[in-house]
């Protein structure tokens, strides 16, 4: 560990992009610490508190207290990860879209340009039917028409302007920039609930936090074993024999990880859960009977536990699959093994191959979502339980940031190693 650093030390390059990465993250801390003026905290807590708003406390432990502060980085990333979702399900929709996704980095560099454009809008979406809510529950006081479009004004630009700072740390930096924002966020949060569980002893019940620490150490181990969970298909790929006594083939693997969609699916499930939830208060005060009647049963239906849990249990693991066959296509593989003269033992290259692919990518990706899908609502079971309530998204947070780490470490390591290749060559 101690030579690691001194290497990391060493590496001009590799310490200025590290250090390129910690201040960008530092700056994005003290931008969600920025309040927005005329707030009342007392009702803001007492909103952020009450059973029934549970998404909005999980988005202010989502957000790293950018919501609970009522900073002007309100939203945070969560525009982004919206515009992200919907650009996505837009390649799989429209024909002209998938084509230009499978032109290559061209082609995602154009749908990241895409999402950049879609984000704009979102973030007034979601940034106005936030300071609608928060004003009908007068926790925005003595505020005009125009003092809130100044405030959203503020808050798309900071959300636009914190995006350009996570694409930043992704090309100067270290790290998926937007990951570790969001990464970053639920660590800072993450003290304050502590603090409340720990609370748990004072009232004498220490049997109880001792379990619930040996189960966040289980889900911890868990995490990072299903992280490097994979199945190794072998790929033979025959070359010119040069010699009698020269090898009649290559052979190398395909790895197949359990996971293939990461915290993606966490992430764009809390996205989906939460942006309809936003415009349902805000239509509240609709003056059409109609649109109050649709807002109260969509309220009424994320307030309720059990909904709220199954609900996320099920969009976890459908945008599990989703994520995972938009990343990892069969055919596509099936069709680059077969061009390199390459093949997977008994199995006829084409459409054989692109079959035995997804055929053993469903089955490893439906272990990976149930996985996903449990994690996600850990702290629904642990609460209904327990009937302890401070563990907000404690399932979630602990992968979020257990695969974040994984992530920036192994590309750490990969510097470095090619690093010490070059100084070798």
């Amino acid at each position: 560990m101690l030579g690691a650093l001194q290497q990391i030390w060493k590496s001009k390059d590799l310490r200025t992009k590290i250090l390129i990465s910690l201040a960008l993250l530092a700056f994005v801390r003290v931008i969600a610490h920025i309040p927005l003026p005329g707030i009342d905290r007392t009702q803001l807590e007492g909103f952020l508190g009450q059973s029934q708003n549970q998404v909005f406390s999980v988005l202010s432990v989502f957000t790293g207290g950018s919501l609970a502060n009522i900073s002007i980085d309100l939203m945070g990333v969560g525009p982004y990860i919206t515009a992200s979702i919907v650009v996505q399900l837009m390649t799989k929709i429209l024909p002209a879209w998938e084509e230009i996704n499978k032109e290559g980095t061209s082609g995602r560099e154009k749908l990241n340009q895409y999402t950049r454009y879609l984000t704009v809008p979102m973030a007034f979406i979601q940034g106005y039917g936030t300071l609608i809510l928060l004003k009908s529950q007068n926790i925005l006081t003595t505020i005009s028409t125009g003092e809130i479009l100044m405030m959203l004004m503020i808050i798309v630009a900071t959300s636009i302007f914190v995006m350009w700072i996570g694409e930043l740390i992704s090309e100067r930096g270290l790290g998926n920039g937007i990951s570790l924002i969001i990464a970053l966020g639920i660590i800072a949060g993450l003290p304050q609930q502590f603090l409340n569980t720990a609370t748990i002893a004072q009232t004498g019940n220490v049997s109880m936090l001792i379990v619930i620490a040996l189960l966040a150490v289980l889900t911890i181990a868990v995490i990072v074993i299903m992280n490097d969970a994979e199945r190794k298909v072998p790929i033979t790929y025959p070359r010119r024999v040069v010699a009698p006594s020269a090898d009649s083939g290559a052979d190398s693997y395909l790895p197949l990880k359990v996971n293939t969609a990461g915290v993606i699916p966490i992430i764009f499930a809390l996205s989906f859960l939460t942006f309809p939830t936003i415009i349902a208060r805000f239509l509240s005060t609709a003056r059409s009977e109609f649109l109050q009647k649709v807002a109260t049963s969509v309220t009424a239906f994320t307030s309720n536990d059990l909904y709220y849990a199954v609900s996320y249990f099920v969009l976890v693991f459908v945008f599990t699959f989703f994520y995972t066959y938009v990343v990892f296509q069969p055919k596509e593989i099936s069709e680059n093994l077969q061009k390199q003269g390459g093949f997977i033992p008994g199995i006829r290259p084409g459409t054989e191959t692109a079959g035995f692919l997804s055929y053993t990518i469903g089955r490893l990706t439906f272990i990976g979502a149930i996985f996903l899908a449990l994690i996600a609502i850990l702290p629904n079971i642990m609460s209904s339980t327990t009937g302890i309530q401070t563990l907000v998204i404690g399932g979630t947070s602990i992968l979020i940031v257990v695969s974040v780490v994984i992530e920036t470490s192994r590309q750490l390591s990969g510097q470095l190693s090619m690093r010490r290749y070059d100084t070798i060559t």
